[in-house]
């Protein structure tokens, strides 16, 4: 099993939800966070006044999978985060020991 960590545009996240709902991924934890990579920060103009922004807002999606889905959902997410601009975000994998379902204590592909 792994985890597929996505940091994404804020205006991208539903398109990236319904292209993975369409390929079968049964759930997703979705948490608005802010950070920044390369670009560190933007400026935004507020009233006339220009400021720098350190932290820019993003969307991280967190999705719990068998191995055999990896390909296709980082490829899905690529496909339809990707704008081609600097910020497009990143996709990390991770694997996952074990996962227990609270409710009925199922273990390991059956708790996803």
């Amino acid at each position: 099993m792994k985890k597929i960590l996505a940091i994404i545009k804020p205006f991208k996240v539903e398109e990236v939800k319904d292209a993975l709902t369409k390929i079968n991924v049964n759930g997703m934890t979705i948490s608005e966070v802010k950070g920044f990579g390369r670009q560190k920060g933007h400026k935004e103009v507020y009233r006339g006044a220009e400021y720098q922004t350190d932290f820019v807002p993003k969307v991280e999606i967190s999705i719990a999978l068998d191995d055999d889905m990896v390909d296709e959902v980082v490829k899905t997410i690529v496909e339809t985060a990707k704008t081609g601009k600097i910020g497009d975000g990143k996709i990390f994998i991770q694997p996952i020991e074990e996962v227990v379902r609270i409710r009925t204590s199922e273990t390991g592909s059956a708790a996803l």
